[in-house]
């Protein structure tokens, strides 16, 4: 067994250290980036009733909104692939820290720490690889998150279980938001080859992106929580969309969501810049 976890180990290394999948992550990155810049700009349209549009602010509406440009369909699919490379490296990257799982002392804490974050990045990427190919074959499906938040609820100790996953983004939201007060971001690039104005501009980007998404996860995790507390599958449908909805109602909530809105842009700004730099190992 340790021969066999040895050789994947290996072999996911030699994938993650692939040139052609290193260039497929940073079309990836950019794609990425799209992406939050298409749902910052939703929210914006949503914070002050512009645009007319009906796409919801998330990742299904900035798809969707992707779609009905010239070429939408190419563009869906250069973003599923995208986020197929992202899914990939961040694999290898986990298999790559699993052998480091036998380390004393702190390097098993970060190695434990970082294959965890990997793990959850490939997670991410693959959801929206999938609903990137959804919406370019047109088999996406309304209705998706209210589904499954009833499918939840019915299971046993489903209210207990959606309090958990509500929990757990929040405890994201603000793991996020710290990584953007503390610019700990900066210790996952290598700049050492970066001019100082392009390491400025990463921090600033990161400064400003890290919050804003981790405001958005929190607004999301905390209607969960709600959710159960309150035993109404309703209040967990909204995801994203819900979340800056909910922003949106509150006092000063068009001034809050359109800064929201920016940081969001300021997070798809820096994916644009973090492809150009490669990943501290």
């Amino acid at each position: 067994m340790g021969g066999t976890t040895g050789r994947a180990a290996g072999a996911a290394g030699r994938a993650g250290d692939s040139d052609a999948l290193e260039h497929l992550a940073r079309i990836g990155l950019v794609a990425y980036g799209v992406v939050h810049l298409l749902i910052a700009w939703l929210a914006v349209q949503l914070a002050w009733g512009v645009g007319g549009s009906s796409a919801q602010a998330d990742q299904g509406g900035a798809l969707a909104t992707l779609a009905q440009q010239p070429f939408g369909t190419v563009l869906l699919w250069v973003v599923a692939l995208g986020m197929v490379a992202l899914a990939v490296w961040q694999a290898a990257e986990a298999l790559r820290w699993r052998g480091r799982l036998s380390a004393p002392g702190d390097a098993r804490k970060k190695a434990a720490v970082t294959i965890v974050k990997s793990v959850a990045k490939a997670v991410v990427y693959a959801v929206l690889a999938v609903l990137a190919v959804r919406t370019a074959t047109g088999t996406g499906q309304s209705g998706g998150q209210q589904q499954t938040a009833a499918g939840v609820f019915g299971l046993p100790a489903g209210r207990w279980l959606v309090l958990l996953i509500g929990l757990g983004i929040v405890g994201i939201g603000a793991y996020l938001v710290h990584k953007g007060v503390t610019k700990r971001f900066l210790k996952e690039i290598d700049l050492r080859e970066a001019p100082p104005e392009a390491t400025r501009l990463v921090t600033r980007l990161g400064q400003a992106g890290y919050p804003a998404k981790g405001v958005a996860f929190g607004v999301v995790g905390g209607l969960l929580v709600y959710a159960a507390a309150t035993f109404d599958p309703a209040q967990a449908t909204g995801g994203l969309d819900g979340a800056l909805r909910t922003i949106l109602g509150a006092p000063f909530g068009q001034v809050l969501l359109t800064l929201v809105a920016l940081g969001i842009a300021a997070f798809g700004a820096f994916c644009f810049v973090r492809a150009r730099y490669p990943e501290r190992t």
